[in-house]
């Protein structure tokens, strides 16, 4: 990965890991349910211009009426239920625990894959697995007994249930990805944004006007609107497709290990949340559990080299 395209890749991570702060924000004023179709109904139409941009809105309409029902499941898994049930995590969770437990992602991408497609699981992705989800018990463990002024006061009970719907998000993550894979291959990935992000605000409407909040909404709320819809989602799907393009999708997906930091800079910055050495500490096994079940850190024969190095140095 060059130089510009690992800033791209640092940019990105600063977006995704800014939408948890722009939920916390936003989510209080609005309801869980109005906030998240604004989210995925200006990220549409985001991505509509951009293919009528680029001219490519005729046969994007064609695939999507082909595909309407993958679009749909997709739409559904990979973005209606886990931004609510994200939303509905921060109005418990601080912006920066669930950018944490959102890294859980490919853990469960890795465990679906495994029972849905037959992917093969070695003992370093087990143990990955196991690492990752025990990072997520501390981090959990921390958040609710935690005895800090600047906690949030929040029950164990509430705390242990968002922690609950944070994780059933990142779930629908990885189901998504392996219907993705098994229903939607080969279609252009703008497309499947584009028509996902659709079926999306098709989903959510009727209940963000159901839920529509009675009182005034404040401007920071309509600002974290923004945001979520254009930076968040919108900008940042865009650039995630051109790193797949250019840097491949296995360069790409490493932004997951990026976000938790912006995810937990920007909620102590903006919004001063805690954070303790217990949740860095949770964070930092998250993510080498995710690195391992994703097959980032790899066995590496230490023994063997140590001999294959010591033999050039006795011939040399």
């Amino acid at each position: 990965m060059n130089p510009v395209n690992l800033a791209q890749l640092f940019v990105l991570a600063a977006l995704w890991g800014g939408s948890f702060l722009f939920i916390r924000v936003g989510v209080t004023d609005l309801g869980v349910a109005p906030l998240m179709a604004l989210r995925v109904g200006i990220g549409a139409l985001f991505l509509l211009l951009v293919l009528a941009l680029r001219g490519k809105a005729r046969p994007a309409f064609s695939t999507m009426r082909e595909r309407a029902w993958p679009l749909l499941v997709v739409g559904v898994l990979n973005s209606a239920a886990p931004f609510c049930l994200f939303a509905y995590a921060e109005l418990t969770l601080s912006a920066g625990v669930t950018s944490v437990i959102n890294a859980t992602t490919p853990l469960w991408g890795a465990i679906v894959a495994y029972l849905w497609l037959s992917d093969r699981l070695t003992r370093m992705r087990v143990a990955g697995l196991a690492i990752g989800f025990a990072g997520v018990l501390a981090l959990v463990w921390d958040q609710m007994f935690a005895h800090d002024a600047s906690a949030a006061a929040a029950s164990p009970v509430a705390t242990a249930l968002a922690a609950l719907a944070a994780l059933a998000a990142s779930a629908s993550y990885g189901v998504a990805a392996s219907y993705t894979k098994k229903h939607l291959m080969g279609v252009d990935s703008l497309t499947v944004a584009t028509g996902t992000m659709s079926a999306a605000t098709i989903v959510l409407l009727p209940f963000a006007l159901f839920f529509w909040p009675a009182g005034a909404v404040s401007l920071h709320a309509w600002g974290a609107v923004l945001g979520l819809g254009v930076a968040c989602t919108g900008l940042a799907y865009m650039m995630f497709f051109h790193l797949i393009a250019v840097a491949g999708p296995a360069r790409a997906i490493t932004v997951t290990f990026l976000i938790p930091i912006f995810g937990i800079l920007w909620g102590a910055l903006f919004l001063a949340e805690r954070v303790s050495m217990g949740m860095a500490a949770a964070c930092a096994i998250v993510l080498v559990g995710t690195a391992l079940a994703t097959g980032v850190i790899k066995r590496v024969p230490l023994v063997g080299a140590r001999r294959s190095q010591c033999v050039k140095e006795s011939k040399a």
